[in-house]
């Protein structure tokens, strides 16, 4: 059995994330991703399934969200995943990612112009 020993996140460097910090991290992350409060908050409802007043709540700092609630807002949001790996002292993870998302854009920006350079060669022959 676990027992609880407090509310907050280990840091990889010794210390301590204060459950403050975290609450503030996660609403600065999404009223930057999301915008307006309003927004913020009808967003954060759609992705976790949370009332308005929970959403508004995360988002004022007040409260923060809880784990499952906070893996449905890492599934949606880049920018509260880089928040909670750099809380956790991780941001590596977040370079490795990102990488292969730039990766993959550009894959398809090459596919496309290709495609692009292509159809202007057929209508230059033709």
């Amino acid at each position: 059995m676990l027992h609880k020993k407090g509310n907050s996140f280990h840091r990889e460097c010794g210390g301590r994330v204060p459950a403050s910090e975290y609450r503030q991290a996660i609403a600065a992350a999404l009223s930057q991703e999301l915008g307006g409060a309003g927004q913020a908050a009808k967003a954060t409802m759609r992705w976790t399934g949370v009332s308005e007043r929970t959403a508004k709540n995360w988002i004022s700092g007040s409260y923060g969200a809880t784990a499952g609630h906070l893996i449905e807002l890492m599934r949606h949001s880049d920018t509260v995943l880089a928040v909670v790996l750099e809380l956790a002292g991780r941001n590596e993870a977040m370079t490795t990612e990102r990488l292969k998302r730039i990766r993959e854009e550009l894959e398809g920006v090459l596919t496309t112009i290709e495609t692009i350079c292509a159809a202007e060669d057929d209508q230059t022959a033709g």
